[in-house]
């Protein structure tokens, strides 16, 4: 399921990538499929990632943990002082046509460092603020930081809820989880209440109708695009919306044009896809015997749901926009082939757990608890007698085989 649900999302992500682009590509004599053949090559490069990562035994990224969270912390305060400034923004490296977006990798190394940190041996759960701030809160809020300043608010949050999703499966206290997470509102509020243009997104989101040509504009047009598309939609590729009316309809804004398109069974489709995605993540998470592959996988699956989540809640008029992709399926080279090698480990934690469970299951149907390697080193695989009775009734077959 989980390879399914995966591929059949990034192959619709394509299709909807083309129909929010060709058009006003068209329109403005530009190239109509410029943004498919990049996001064609962002799949392939991400599907390589994803076969490597399922084949990389996972305990591997346990050592790699620290290393990997260390360059990630590098690369977030490198791009702020050698970034790339897109629209105000410095999130991105440049290299030629295409540019590598740092924050997107923070987030797997984020994942894998707390899933190593909380599964060492002899460690227990944080008990106190004290004991989760040091040094899980620090580690994450060092990152979180540094990508705030970039400004990027959506993977802020989206680290918040991979890591309590983390801490929940490592069995922390609840009143613990909510004294930590109501310091983290508490400064995502201050966050956004001292920058301008984000407290202007809080304070259209009560009512964008307000100003519908101004901060609320965006979410005016998605919700209108949603509208537009009633039970069965207009059609893929008929919408109006994506054509200088819907901003970054193929980026953030993807999903509104899905339901422009292809009206509500194409929305509930994609929801119920990440539902499955989910299920099937959480199934491996808690299958998986290993406490480090268990807390793996249930972070991983968190970072791709509540994404997906978060931006369908902001399209939906349910949440303020954060600037967040749709995982698999808006446009974007980084976050798609981090989403793609966080799959494959996935992949690989699953495998793992089905290899140890059939071969538990095969030694419990020969009815012997030796394993088959002492079986072999025993005769190679020819029976011995055990007792004397065992020894005559050998000795007798063997004069009856050759005579008297």
């Amino acid at each position: 399921m989980l390879v399914l649900v995966t591929l059949g999302l990034v192959a619709f992500g394509l299709v909807m990538v083309y129909s929010a682009t060709s058009a006003r590509a068209a329109v403005g004599d530009g190239e109509p499929m410029y943004y498919l053949t990049r996001q064609a090559i962002f799949a392939l490069v991400g599907l390589i990632a994803l076969v490597v990562c399922a084949r990389v035994p996972y305990s591997w990224w346990h050592r790699a943990a620290p290393t990997l969270l260390a360059v990630t912390i590098i690369l977030l305060a490198a791009v702020l002082v050698v970034g790339d400034p897109i629209n105000g923004a410095r999130r991105w490296f440049p290299f030629g046509p295409f540019a590598f977006q740092p924050s997107e990798p923070a987030k797997l190394a984020l994942a894998v460092w707390a899933a190593a940190y909380l599964s060492r041996s002899r460690r227990r759960p944080p008990k106190t603020l004290g004991e989760l701030a040091k040094p899980l809160g620090l580690v994450a809020g060092v990152s979180a930081g540094l990508i705030l300043l970039e400004p990027d608010l959506g993977t802020a949050v989206a680290i918040a809820l991979m890591l309590g999703g983390i801490l929940v499966a490592a069995g922390t206290p609840v009143g613990l989880l909510a004294r930590g997470g109501s310091i983290v509102v508490c400064l995502g509020i201050a966050a956004i209440w001292l920058e301008p243009y984000r407290r202007e997104r809080i304070l259209s989101f009560f009512n964008p109708w307000s100003d519908a040509q101004g901060s609320g504009f965006q979410s005016v047009q998605a919700l209108i695009g949603l509208g537009s598309g009633g039970f069965f939609g207009v059609g893929i590729g008929e919408g109006v919306q994506k054509i200088f009316y819907l901003p970054e309809a193929h980026t953030d804004m993807i999903f509104a044009t899905i339901g422009e398109e292809l009206g509500l069974i194409g929305t509930v489709g994609v929801i119920a896809a990440f539902a499955a995605f989910c299920w099937a993540g959480m199934r491996i998470a808690v299958g998986c015997p290993d406490r480090f592959g268990s807390l793996l996988a249930a972070g991983l699956t968190m970072l791709i749901g509540a994404q997906a989540a978060t931006n369908l809640a902001a399209v939906l008029g349910l949440a303020p926009v954060t600037g967040i992709t749709l995982p698999f399926v808006s446009y974007g080279g980084s976050s798609l082939v981090v989403a793609l090698a966080g799959a494959g480990i996935l992949l690989n934690i699953a495998g793992t757990d089905a290899r140890a469970k059939r071969a538990d299951v095969s030694d419990r149907n020969r009815g012997d608890r030796r394993p088959r390697a002492a079986v072999a080193r025993r005769g190679g695989g020819v029976e011995r007698p055990r007792s004397t009775r065992d020894v005559r009734r050998v000795a007798g077959s063997r004069r009856s085989a050759t005579g008297p």
